[in-house]
């Protein structure tokens, strides 16, 4: 917390030639205008059409991948490549208000990571994307023991000292705003939401609906294990608790001999429980 106001603000690019110009144009205007000091680096994900011309003609350092890597190994290369600890991101496709870029990075004054939260009236979320979100999101809630307004937003600003303790966590693709999310969210440090709207990109979606919801689902669930085990292990014991004590119910209405499998489900609740608390132990020895 308490950054000076200069920013890196990076922007990863996969044959985003129609909108990487805008984009890099337009967050250079805002940045100037509010009088920020500021770099724009667009990191070329291997695109095989102008993207880097059309970055580097609007005035952007343009971080060459070399081939097709991800959205989440783009971030990871720009933050190397960035000069200063306060890092922004957005995407290449005009779908986010760089407008707001000054007032995130002012709240980061009071705060270690600042998204700009989807959550407006009017948004353009596509409406095959909709209910996989709020699924999403309320796992990741229910997991992360906080409402998180916009789990996986890409305009937000974050402390590169922070997000570098971390990056061995964070995947090479769309994952990797997920995975910031919820490390700073898990570990205590302040996350601050600020509402945005959402345009229609410019370009086609690079997002595969059904195999990265289903990753997105997985990561999740990885992410809350490393931090917060104890949310995944005590009700899984808790259900074969409840299989074993049914069990026992029917032998007992039933007067009949438990059944051998009972005796199994208790144990192995009890083992469950305890890979839990042993899990925790390890996490909070960690810290």
């Amino acid at each position: 917390m308490k950054h000076t106001e200069a920013v890196s603000v990076i922007i990863p690019a996969y044959n985003e030639e129609g909108g990487v110009g805008e984009v890099v144009r337009h967050v250079r205007q805002v940045l100037t205008r509010a009088k920020i000091v500021h770099e724009v680096l667009v990191v070329d994900d291997g695109s095989t059409d102008h993207t880097a011309l059309r970055a580097y003609q609007a005035g952007a350092k343009v971080v060459p991948m070399g081939e097709n890597r991800g959205y989440g190994a783009s971030i990871k290369a720009g933050m190397r490549q960035s000069k200063y600890d306060l890092i922004a991101i957005t995407d290449a496709d005009g779908t986010y208000p760089v407008e707001e870029l000054p007032v995130l990075i002012h709240m980061t004054q009071n705060a270690d990571m600042v998204v700009g939260a989807r959550t407006k009236p009017g948004v353009v979320i596509p409406s095959l994307r909709k209910f996989p979100k709020w699924l999403l999101g309320k796992w990741a809630n229910y997991l992360a023991d906080r409402k998180i307004p916009d789990l996986n937003s890409g305009l937000r600003v974050f402390s590169k000292k922070i997000a570098l303790r971390y990056e061995g966590l964070f995947p090479n693709g769309f994952s990797f705003t997920t995975t910031i999310t919820l490390a700073l969210e898990c570990h205590g440090y302040i996350v601050k939401y600020r509402p945005i709207d959402y345009a229609a990109r410019v370009g086609k979606s690079k997002i595969r609906p059904i195999q990265d919801t289903i990753n997105f689902f997985s990561l999740v669930l990885r992410v809350v294990m490393y931090f917060k085990p104890l949310k995944i292990f005590i009700p899984m014991s808790g259900i074969i608790f409840l299989v074993a004590f049914a069990q026992m119910v029917n032998a007992f209405t039933r007067s009949s001999d438990l059944p051998s499998s009972t005796l199994f489900l208790l144990v192995a609740g009890v083992q469950v429980a305890a890979l839990g608390l042993l899990a925790d132990l390890l996490v909070k020895r960690g810290r």
